[in-house]
C-alpha cells in the first residue's frame, strides 16, 4: 500500500449510502450469530469457475469511484482472501486466486521483471495473452480509462502476493508457487531496496511510472515476514530493522514510516501499529501499541466499537477493526460484534460504517482529490473479518502457531 502518504497507494474508495447505525455496535451481545464470512469468500471464488480474481468492492452507482471499481480486483484484497480461504481449509479455492496472481505476474502486458500491478480485471483469468487491467468507459472523454494507482505497483502489495504464494507452496509442495514468490522478491530487492528498508514502489503507467520515495513501516513488516518465509534472511533482517527503528518507546507506538525527504511520518496508522503484533516473534513492548490506537483512533472514544482510519473519529473503518479483533484477544468479541452488525446482505463486510469516511489522504486519481472510504461491501474487510473470526494471522497461515 502505503495509505500514509499524500497519495493513495492501495485501494480507492466508492460512493455509498448509510445502511446500519454506528451507535450501539459496542453493546451487541458477543453471542450474536456471526455471518459466515468464509462462506462469502468461498461463494465468490467458486463463481470464478477456475483461476481468477474476485472484485474488491460491490458497486451500484455511476460516480467516478464506482466506475473505477466496477471490474477491479486489488491484489492485496485477493491475497488476503486467498489466505483466509486457505486457513479455512479451502485449498482449491485459494489456489484459484494464487494461480491467477501467478498468471498476472507472468503475463503482464509490459513488465517482465517479476512485479505485479496493484490491481487487475476481476473475473476468470484469461486463457491466453496479457492479463487485463481494470478500467472503464469515460463517456465525457469518449475513451477507455485506467487508473494510475491500479496500474502501478506498491511494494507492500507485492509482499502480500508473496505471502499467498508461499502459503500455497507450503500447502501443496509445488515449486511453481515458490518460484513466483522468488521472482517477486528479486524485483523488490533489485528495485526498491534503500539504505533504510524498502521504498514504496511505483505509481502510474508503463514505461516510466513515478518512483515513490517514502518508506512504509507496514510495507517492511510485510516484507520481513515474506522474505523470512522464502529463506532470504539477509533481506528479511533489512526489512525488520526498519520496522524496529520505527518503534517509539516513549509514545508506545509505531511511526508510520519515512517521508520522501527522510523525515519521520507520524500520521496515525492502525496497520503500522497492529500488524507487527501479528507477525512472528513481536517484541515484548509492542502490544502497548493497542492502547495507543484505542486512545487516538477508537470509535467512540470511551467504549470503542472499532477504529477509525485516522484520528478524527468520524466513523468506523471495518477492515482496521478486524485487525484489532485479531491483535487484541481481550477485545475480540466486541470487535467481532461490530463486524457482524456491519455485514451487508451479500455477506461481505462494509468498508465503513458511515456514508463517507475521511482518511486525511488524497487519491491518485487527481492531485487534489480527497480519499474517502465510502460504504460499499468490501472483499478486503471480509477477508480480515474471516481471519479474525478464526483467530488466524495472515502472516502465519500454514505455520505452527
Amino acid at each position: 500500500m502505503d495509505r500514509h502518504t499524500t497519495r493513495l497507494t492501495r485501494r480507492q474508495a466508492l460512493t455509498g449510502t448509510l445502511s446500519g447505525a454506528l451507535t450501539g455496535a459496542a453493546t451487541l451481545p458477543a453471542t450474536a450469530n456471526a455471518p459466515d464470512w468464509v462462506a462469502a469468500l468461498a461463494t465468490r471464488a467458486t463463481a470464478l469457475g477456475g483461476p481468477g480474481l474476485i472484485q474488491s468492492y460491490e458497486v451500484t452507482g455511476t460516480g467516478p469511484f464506482d466506475l473505477a471499481h466496477g471490474n477491479c480486483a486489488y491484489v492485496y484484497d485477493n491475497a488476503a482472501a486467498g489466505l483466509a480461504l486457505l486457513a479455512a481449509g479451502h485449498l482449491d479455492l485459494a489456489r484459484r486466486l494464487g494461480d491467477a496472481l501467478a498468471t498476472a505476474q507472468a503475463q503482464d502486458r509490459f513488465w517482465k521483471d517479476g512485479r505485479l500491478r496493484n490491481a487487475y480485471k476481476s473475473g476468470p483469468s484469461p486463457t491466453s495473452g496479457a492479463y487485463p487491467l481494470p478500467g472503464w468507459w469515460n463517456a465525457t472523454a469518449a475513451r477507455w480509462t485506467e487508473d494510475a494507482y491500479q496500474a502501478g505497483t506498491a511494494t507492500g502489495v507485492v509482499g502480500w502476493a508473496m505471502l499467498l504464494f508461499l502459503a500455497l507452496a507450503r500447502a501443496t509442495s509445488e515449486t511453481s508457487y515458490t518460484k513466483a514468490a522468488a521472482r517477486a522478491a528479486d524485483w523488490i530487492i533489485r528495485t526498491t531496496q534503500v539504505t533504510a528498508g524498502y521504498s514504496g514502489g511505483f505509481l502510474g503507467f508503463e514505461p516510466g511510472p513515478e518512483r515513490l520515495g517514502w518508506v512504509s513501516t507496514e510495507h517492511n513488516l510485510d516484507l520481513s515476514v515474506a522474505f523470512a518465509q522464502l529463506g532470504r534472511p539477509t533481506e528479511a533482517a533489512h526489512a525488520h530493522a526498519f520496522v524496529t527503528s520505527m518503534w517509539n518507546d516513549t509514545a508506545g507506538r509505531f511511526m508510520t514510516g519515512l517521508r520522501p525527504d527522510g523525515a519521520i511520518n507520524d500520521t496515525p496508522a492502525v496497520d503500522a501499529n497492529l500488524w507487527p503484533l501479528l507477525a512472528p516473534n513481536p517484541a515484548p513492548a509492542w502490544p502497548r501499541a493497542i492502547g495507543w490506537v484505542l486512545a487516538h483512533q477508537g470509535v467512540p472514544p470511551n467504549a470503542p466499537a472499532g477504529v477509525d482510519f485516522n484520528d478524527d473519529r468520524d466513523g468506523i473503518w471495518l477492515e482496521g477493526t478486524a485487525y484489532l479483533a485479531l491483535a487484541a484477544p481481550s477485545l475480540k468479541q466486541r470487535m467481532l460484534a461490530t463486524l457482524r452488525a456491519q455485514t451487508a446482505p451479500s455477506g461481505l463486510v462494509w468498508a465503513s460504517s458511515v456514508p463517507q469516511l475521511t482518511t486525511g489522504l488524497s487519491t491518485g486519481l487527481t492531485d487534489d482529490a480527497d480519499f474517502f472510504y465510502y460504504r460499499r461491501p468490501h472483499l478486503g474487510a471480509t477477508a480480515w473479518a474471516a481471519l479474525a473470526g478464526m483467530g488466524v494471522s495472515p502472516f502465519r497461515v500454514g505455520l505452527a502457531r
